[in-house]
């Protein structure tokens, strides 16, 4: 069984990442590969970076607000570059539960806000992610 491979990022201006360097170790800890790209990137880095790692989830991080853009950007790119795109797009941080159902909708397969346990976010990913 091969390992999960997951690309963590920080989509947009957000410059606070405490929260996705959680995830990273947490992650890493459940026996993950796990990319972390860093702060302020666009959706085109996210998907450039997901292509060449050749990542099985991406989990996006935003705290500034602008998920309702960015968020479905990534999984639109996403289609466009990969013709049969079967990447996981996840997503956290501070996310209004109003913008919840619409992201899904967008292809986002879960919101994880702040306080989620981590065993709840490593359980969805080999759930829907596993090998």
């Amino acid at each position: 069984m091969s390992n999960i491979r997951v690309l963590v990022a920080k989509v947009g201006l957000d410059g606070h990442d405490r929260g996705a360097k959680v995830i990273v170790r947490a992650l890493r800890d459940a026996g993950m590969e796990v990319i972390y790209t860093g702060i302020r990137q666009t959706p085109e880095q996210i998907v450039a970076a997901a292509i060449q790692e050749d990542v099985d989830v991406i989990g996006l991080s935003s705290l500034s607000g602008g998920h309702m853009h960015l968020f479905p950007k990534v999984v639109n790119l996403l289609n466009e570059k990969v013709p049969d795109n079967n990447i996981l797009v996840i997503g956290g941080g501070i996310i209004p539960d109003d913008d919840i159902e619409e992201l899904k909708k967008a292809g986002i397969a879960a919101i994880f806000g702040p306080g989620t346990p981590l065993k709840d976010i490593i359980n969805l990913i080999e759930e829907k992610a596993g090998k």
